[in-house]
C-alpha cells in the first residue's frame, strides 16, 4: 500500500493519498492539504484516483473537493449526518459502508463528538483514519461547527476507536501519525478516561464561565487542548486551552 500526505501550513491539516500499488487505484481522504504535490505523485505513479472521502466537513478538510472532482471525475463521499453541512456529497455514507476500489478495501466509521457526522476510515484492516477526533497526543474540540458531545467523542475514541488493534496506524487529521496502541498508552486524555491517571479538579474559566479543569494537555497545534467541567448539569467539554484560565 502506498500512503502520503500534504500538509497546510496555515490549518495543518493533512490530505492522505491512499493507493493500492503503482499503475493501480487511489483514494484521497481529506483535501484541505496542497494540491501539487498530491497531483504530482498521481501522475507520477499513474494512478487511477476513483474516491475523495471526506472525515467531515469543516473548509479545512474540504477546501479542494471540487478541484479534485473536476480533475478526476471522482465522486466526493462523506457522512450521511452531515450532508446539509456538506451541501455536494455525491456519497453519503454510514457506519460501516464499504467502499472497495483495486485492492482497496475502506470501511467507514462513524466517531462523532467534534462534528455529528465525523467518519473514520479503515482501509485493508491496517490503517485507520481518524478525521479530528483523534490526534497523536491529542483528541478533537466539542466546541467546533457542527458538534455533538462530550459523551460522543468520549464513545467514538473509547469504544470504537481504541478497540481496533494496537498496531494499527492511525493517520489523524492534523499533523503527525501514530498508533492505536501508542495512543492508548501515551495519549494524556485517553489515559485519564482510561482511569490511569487522576484529573486535576483545578478551578478555571473557560469561555468566560466558572468551570473546573480536569485535564490540560499539548495539541498538535504547539498549543494546549484542555478537558472542563461545567457546574450547570454537570457539563463536560474538550476546549482550546486558549479559552482556558486558570484560577
Amino acid at each position: 500500500m502506498i500512503v502520503e500526505k500534504t500538509m497546510s501550513s496555515g490549518w495543518l491539516s493533512n490530505t492522505w493519498l491512499v493507493a493500492d500499488e503503482p499503475g493501480g487505484k487511489a483514494v484521497l481522504v481529506d483535501t484541505g492539504g496542497p494540491t501539487g504535490p498530491i497531483l504530482a505523485r498521481i501522475a507520477e505513479l499513474s494512478l487511477d484516483l476513483t474516491h475523495v472521502l471526506c472525515t467531515h466537513h469543516h473548509v479545512d478538510h474540504v477546501t479542494h473537493n471540487a478541484e479534485y472532482r473536476q480533475e478526476f471525475g471522482c465522486p466526493v463521499c462523506g457522512g450521511k449526518r452531515e450532508r446539509d453541512l456538506f451541501g455536494d456529497l455525491d456519497v453519503e455514507l454510514v457506519d460501516g459502508d464499504e467502499i472497495r476500489t483495486g485492492d482497496l478495501h475502506v470501511r467507514a466509521l462513524e466517531i462523532p463528538g467534534h462534528t455529528l457526522g465525523q467518519l473514520g476510515f479503515v482501509v485493508n484492516d491496517e490503517r485507520v483514519f481518524t478525521g479530528d477526533t483523534l490526534f497523536r497526543g491529542s483528541v478533537g474540540g466539542t466546541r467546533a461547527t457542527g458538534h455533538t458531545t462530550f459523551e460522543d467523542l468520549h464513545h467514538s475514541i473509547m469504544e470504537v476507536l481504541m478497540k481496533l488493534p494496537p498496531d494499527m496506524a492511525v493517520h489523524p487529521g492534523h499533523v503527525d501519525p501514530t498508533t492505536v496502541g501508542r495512543e492508548w498508552e501515551e495519549n494524556p486524555f485517553v489515559r485519564v478516561w482510561r482511569g490511569l491517571d487522576s484529573p486535576a479538579e483545578a478551578p478555571c474559566t473557560a469561555f468566560g464561565k466558572e468551570a473546573t479543569l480536569l485535564l490540560r494537555a499539548a495539541d498538535y497545534d504547539g498549543g494546549t487542548k484542555c478537558w472542563v467541567r461545567f457546574p450547570d448539569g454537570n457539563v463536560l467539554d474538550v476546549v482550546p486551552g486558549s479559552q482556558v484560565t486558570e484560577r
